[in-house]
């Protein structure tokens, strides 16, 4: 079956989301908390870091499966859907619903996601 999700716009969503969880700190006004705020600029350049090396039309090194991007995709996911309880910042309601809102999307995404792998070149 189809997904509504195409390797191409899955690449552009990953490029998107990966300054905006980076900024998340300061944007969603956690950023003295150090515990998320670390854990969202480790997110944010994770994120960046694995597109670039997908091999995928969007990656620059294209060295990771695109396949294998999407699972890491998943385990990100539910890494952020759990962090708030784990890293013992659930009581800071900003930080956590952001960590909720992060893994929610990157769960959604990467299930949406076509899985199909970029053709090789010759």
């Amino acid at each position: 079956m189809s997904k509504p999700i195409s390797r191409r716009m899955h690449g552009a969503l990953d490029y998107s989301a990966a300054p905006l969880v980076a900024a998340a700190p300061a944007l969603i006004g956690f950023r003295e908390d150090k515990t998320p705020a670390t854990l969202g600029y480790v997110l944010g350049s994770s994120i960046l870091a694995l597109t670039a090396f997908t091999r995928a039309e969007w990656g620059l090194v294209k060295s990771v499966p695109y396949k294998t991007h999407l699972a890491i995709d998943v385990v990100t996911a539910l890494t952020s859907l759990g962090a708030p309880w784990l890293l013992g910042f659930s009581n800071n309601k900003k930080a956590r619903n952001t960590f909720l809102a992060i893994g929610a999307t990157l769960l959604t995404t990467g299930l949406l996601s076509e899985r199909e792998e970029m053709p090789k070149y010759r």
